[in-house]
């Protein structure tokens, strides 16, 4: 397990690189956003059981692609494809949109379109829920319980962890702390922003010892969506530059790679993929659950991006034979 000086001091790090930079479901996830407003649940993080973390969470970067529709249907409502961000892993590699959009921050008229694209951040922790608003009906037999955390309130926990006066880990087994996520409003969103540590120590009881004994502790990367493959780097180039040009979401070209949320079943034919080999067949990668309305989702946390403006929107078609210009 890090210590608190070593966490603070990736922190520290992290921090700094970013201010000098420019640019299926799972009942053991505790639905936080489903409270109602004025409610909050009392939560006590544990360790990642990955030992190699410095952190005791891990972090998910997610790309949303809105295609207009799908292809060969009459309903022609807009549905949404999450991919990972590959750059994630952290291993190096580089992430083809995101490759594409930072330049879109160059021109003023594209920024929407570059926030539009942009990789969405979310945290995974895990650990005990302690007050419990939701009444759940059901919860797991193992009740360490797995938490989607948004940018919101990541930030008033990675706060609390720079403060000097903090001694101990939230974690620590004996002089820890909880945490209380406070559900209100603001402009029609779900907003977490009063949440807070509980100001004192609790030592874990000895039911919650004994659920860390018997089940242990996840390791937190296991949830993170599967690392794509070469070919699917390549689909996920493909989806994205038919998202831009406002294309319907084509079944047989990458149903058997990603898919929109809700579509259980791989049914397109691979041969018809202008990308993938036919004998390539990688899952979908989507291991979180479905993002719901911003009023309730974990997605709310987040700031509002601008919404886009008529003009940009209007640009998509030069972006294509930008992005296919540099390809030639």
């Amino acid at each position: 397990m890090a210590s608190l000086a070593e966490i603070r001091a990736k922190l520290q790090e992290s921090q700094n690189r970013t201010s000098g930079s420019t640019g299926g479901g799972d009942n053991a996830i505790y639905p936080h956003w489903n409270m109602q407003e004025g409610k909050e649940a009392v939560v006590r993080f544990l360790p990642d059981g990955n030992t190699a973390n410095t952190f005791f969470w891990v972090e998910r970067a997610m790309i949303k692609l809105p295609f207009a529709g799908i292809k060969g249907e009459s309903d022609n409502r807009n549905v949404i494809v999450q991919v990972p961000c590959v750059e994630m892993y952290n291993d190096g590699t580089t992430c083809p949109i995101l490759s594409e959009v930072r330049g879109w921050f160059k021109d003023k008229s594209l920024e929407d379109m570059g926030r539009k694209y942009w990789k969405k951040r979310s945290y995974i922790f895990q650990g005990f829920v302690t007050e419990d608003p939701l009444k759940e009906e059901t919860t797991p037999e193992n009740p360490i319980r797995r938490f989607i955390i948004g940018p919101q309130i990541f930030q008033i926990i990675k706060g609390a962890l720079m403060d000097p006066e903090l001694e101990e880990l939230p974690t620590d087994y004996m002089r820890g702390v909880d945490f209380r996520i406070k559900k209100t409003s603001k402009g029609g969103y779900a907003d977490y922003s009063t949440s807070q540590w509980s100001r004192r120590e609790r030592a874990l009881g000895d039911d919650e010892k004994a659920a860390i004994d018997a089940h242990g502790l996840f390791n937190l990367n296991d949830f993170l969506p599967k690392k794509p493959t070469e070919v699917e780097l390549k689909v996920m180039k493909e989806m994205f530059e038919a998202s831009v040009d406002g294309e319907a979401y084509d079944m047989d070209k990458w149903g058997q790679y990603f898919r929109p949320a809700g579509m259980s079943q791989a049914t397109g034919d691979p041969n018809k993929s202008t990308t993938a080999p036919a004998q390539t067949s990688a899952p979908a990668t989507e291991t979180a659950p479905a993002p719901q309305p911003a009023a309730t989702a974990p997605a709310a946390e987040a700031t509002e991006a601008p919404k886009e403006t008529s003009d940009s929107a209007n640009r998509a078609q030069d972006i294509l034979a930008m992005i296919r210009n540099r390809q030639q």
